[in-house]
């Protein structure tokens, strides 16, 4: 895929690992809800959709964390966007709304998940996600983050769960902890909306490039070595830098990414605001019709 397979080896860019990790986790999911789903309390059978989209959420994630594309994103700023979006924006609400209720209710009912209620407060998880998002843009961050390999596990796993956080008043796998109105709903989409812009914005109209990891060599190696088996110094004597595998100058490159991130967002948005106010005036006019019938039938009544 990109090519890739002619630098480097299938192990480097497929990630066996992660691939089992990942086929591991289906394996355990369609366990859970076929043949030990009567194990569980008031479980009912979960349908073919859902089971697609989490087939379709851990596959994208796999691609984003562990395939090709987190290789692109060490080469590319572009391939560094999409995979946030991915990772972010595309994959939480789909792993949320496939785990079935029953099966959310049981995890959330164990002890260490069971404050989780305090940070799917909407205004909180907006702001944590958004927050951790932008700060880790900041160029600093970014290239520290990039090149220390167990701040890069731990801030990815953290993003990933305030992403879920950010998501969950949206599409709210267990009606019962549902806080939000439709209306509030949009609302909350359209803050997270206005809270991710800043640092989209700061991406898209800087005037330089601004992380190393994608100009200066010895930056690129060491974030490189990370990804890769074998002595990464040997990469800068081969290739010479990002530029190497880079399609686009550096400025490019870095605006392009920032563009993608903010269509991307805003089309899920959008989709999902969509969603949200179809449900909402179905609902609205199903009340208006159900007050309707009743004023007739007691007009006949009387």
């Amino acid at each position: 895929m990109f090519g890739l397979t002619e630098y480097f080896s299938f192990y480097d860019v497929w990630s066996p690992l992660f691939l089992a990790a990942t086929v591991l986790i289906n394996v355990l999911y369609f366990g859970l809800t076929g043949p030990f789903r009567n194990r569980f309390s008031s479980s009912e059978p979960v349908p073919a959709s859902k089971k697609l989209m989490f087939v379709i959420g851990t596959g994208l994630l796999y691609l984003a964390q562990g395939g090709p594309i987190n290789m692109m994103s060490h080469m590319m700023f572009t391939f560094h966007m999409a995979m946030m979006a991915l990772s972010y924006i595309i994959v939480p609400p789909l792993l949320l709304l496939a785990i079935p209720s029953w099966l959310w209710r049981y995890l959330l009912d164990r002890k260490p998940l069971k404050r989780l209620k305090l940070l799917t407060n909407p205004i909180l998880s907006a702001v944590l996600f958004n927050t951790l998002f932008s700060f880790y843009h900041v160029p600093a961050v970014h290239d520290y983050v990039m090149t220390h390999y167990t701040e890069h596990i731990i801030y990815y796993i953290v993003l990933f769960i305030a992403a879920m956080l950010m998501w969950w008043p949206i599409v709210v796998p267990v009606p019962e902890w549902n806080s939000l109105t439709d209306v509030k709903k949009m609302g909350y989409v359209f803050l997270n909306g206005v809270l991710i812009t800043p640092a989209c914005a700061l991406i898209i109209f800087a005037s330089e490039p601004l992380y190393a990891t994608y100009v200066d060599k010895e930056a690129w190696v060491q974030a490189m070595g990370y990804c890769i088996s074998g002595d990464p110094v040997k990469m800068l004597a081969a290739f010479d830098g990002p530029s190497f595998f880079n399609w686009f100058t550096p400025i490019e490159d870095q605006q392009l990414g920032g563009i993608l991130m903010k269509l991307i967002q805003e089309t899920m948005y959008g989709c999902i605001l969509f969603y949200v106010f179809v449900h909402w005036f179905r609902r609205e006019s199903k009340d208006d019709d159900d007050f309707v019938d009743t004023a007739a039938e007691g007009q006949l009544n009387s």
